[in-house]
C-alpha cells in the first residue's frame, strides 16, 4: 500500500511539487479520469530552490533568468533547467511503459512543453523553445526554423487538432499543418 503524497511544505521544494504534478497527470491519463491536463510550472514566482536535494540556488528563477550572461547565474539556471528535463524525461518514460489497449500511453498522449519567452533575460517573445512529444507522431527530430522570419508555432497546433480528429486547417496565425511532423507508420 502506498501512502498519499505530501504537498511539499517549503517553496524551496518546488521541484518536488513539479514531480508530484507529473505523477498526478500520469495517473489522470492511466485511470482515464481526463484526456486533457494543463500544467503551468510557475517557477517565476519561486524563491531560491532546492534542486534534487543536492544543489540550492542563491536566488529565485526569475532573478536568475535575468542573468546578464553572469556565469554563476547561468550555471544555476542550467541546474534548474536540467532538473526540469529529468522530471519531464521521467514522465515520458512512465507514459511509455504504461499501456492502454496494448499500446504505450505515450503514443496516445500529446505533450507540449514550452516557454512564453525566447530569451528570458531580454523578455523576447519570439523563437520560443518548444518540445512536443507523443501522440503517435514520428519524433526524435530537432526542427530549427529561420529565426528572422519565424515559422508559425500555431502550425503545430493545427497538426495537434487534426490528430485529435478535429477538421481544422487554420489556427491563429498558422499557415497550415507543421511540416516535418509525420505520424508513425
Amino acid at each position: 500500500k502506498t501512502s498519499a503524497p505530501l504537498d511539499p511544505g517549503s517553496p524551496k521544494e518546488y521541484m518536488d511539487k513539479v514531480s508530484l504534478m507529473y505523477d498526478m497527470a500520469r495517473l489522470c491519463f492511466e485511470t482515464d479520469s481526463s484526456r486533457a491536463v494543463t500544467l503551468m510550472l510557475d517557477s517565476v514566482n519561486t524563491p531560491a530552490l532546492d534542486i534534487d536535494h543536492v544543489h540550492t540556488t542563491t536566488d529565485g528563477y526569475h532573478s536568475l533568468s535575468h542573468h546578464g550572461k553572469s556565469a554563476k547565474k547561468l550555471s544555476q539556471l542550467k541546474d534548474i533547467d536540467s532538473m526540469h528535463m529529468r522530471l519531464l524525461a521521467k514522465l515520458m518514460a512512465d507514459l511509455k511503459t504504461s499501456k492502454e489497449d496494448g499500446a504505450p500511453l505515450l503514443d496516445r498522449t500529446m505533450i507540449l512543453y514550452g516557454s512564453n519567452l525566447g530569451n528570458a533575460s531580454a523578455h523576447t517573445t519570439h523563437n520560443l523553445p518548444t518540445l512536443f512529444m507523443g501522440g503517435g507522431f514520428n519524433h526524435g527530430q530537432h526542427h530549427v526554423f529561420d529565426t528572422e522570419h519565424n515559422y508559425p508555432l500555431p502550425n503545430l497546433f493545427v497538426s495537434m487538432l487534426q490528430r485529435m480528429g478535429i477538421d481544422a486547417d487554420k489556427f491563429a496565425s498558422s499557415t497550415g499543418s507543421m511540416r516535418g511532423l509525420n505520424l508513425v507508420g
